[in-house]
């Protein structure tokens, strides 16, 4: 349950963990991703949504969490320093780990192509949103809150940390919702259940030292690219386990 939402996650996680320019040994960025690698071969990545990242360590000594840049840099650093920190028995798809057919109202915030794929093949009814793209299956914006306050479980983007729109999404739901955090951008730690009633949290690691991972991102490339070369993975709340 919530605990402070005053306090913002990547605040939490900035408050605990800080920041160590020293462990960072490149940034690289993109078109659609950025991604940090550290000196011990940890490679965390962020989706970008056009933003401009430095891909100078040293700028972000002064760290302005109110800066989109500075947190899309910030939650690949987390993404790098603690997404590996996890013993990982199992991995595999959303789709594969939860039994969506127990649930009446489903939402999703960001769309996730390939799990919308799989609803529609098994029939399950799912409303997304996604104030970015253009697509036949997305929902007006503007009937996104009312979706929210019914929804019994809500797919949720990771992306909505570093473009500070999770506190408004989860204080718009009601108390018995199930979350499922999504995406490679996930930072895989266990801080994150302080808020709400987040269930899982999916995410991918990387080989430590992929340069793969690197060139594609460097080369504009998304998640349908380097996704095959990570291992997707999720950390569970022990509390509801």
């Amino acid at each position: 349950m919530i605990k402070d939402l005053n306090i913002e996650p990547l605040r939490l996680l900035f408050d605990k963990y800080g920041l160590d320019i020293s462990k960072i040994i490149s940034i690289t960025t993109g078109a659609r991703y950025s991604a940090v690698m550290l000196k011990n071969g940890n490679i965390g990545v962020c989706a970008n949504f056009g933003n401009r990242i430095e891909d100078n360590p040293g700028k972000y000594s002064k760290l302005d969490l109110k800066n989109i840049s500075h947190r899309i840099f910030l939650t690949a650093y987390f993404n790098a320093l603690l997404n590996y920190t996890n013993d990982y028995k199992k991995g595999g798809d959303i789709f594969d780990i939860i039994d969506f057919r127990k649930y009446k109202d489903i939402v999703m915030i960001g769309l996730f192509k390939p799990i919308v794929r799989k609803f529609e093949e098994d029939k399950i009814s799912l409303s997304v949103f996604d104030y970015l793209k253009n697509d036949s299956v997305l929902v007006s914006g503007s009937k996104k809150s009312d979706y929210l306050k019914k929804s019994d479980a809500v797919i949720l983007s990771s992306t909505t940390i570093f473009n500070d729109t999770f506190e408004e999404i989860i204080k718009s739901l009601k108390e018995q919702c199930d979350i499922f955090m999504l995406g490679p951008s996930s930072i895989m730690n266990r801080k994150i259940f302080d808020y709400w009633d987040i269930k899982i949290i999916f995410g991918t690691v990387f080989e430590k030292n992929d340069e793969r991972i690197l060139d594609i991102i460097k080369n504009g490339g998304g998640t349908k690219y380097f996704q095959p070369y990570g291992r997707k993975v999720y950390l569970e709340n022990v509390s509801d386990v």
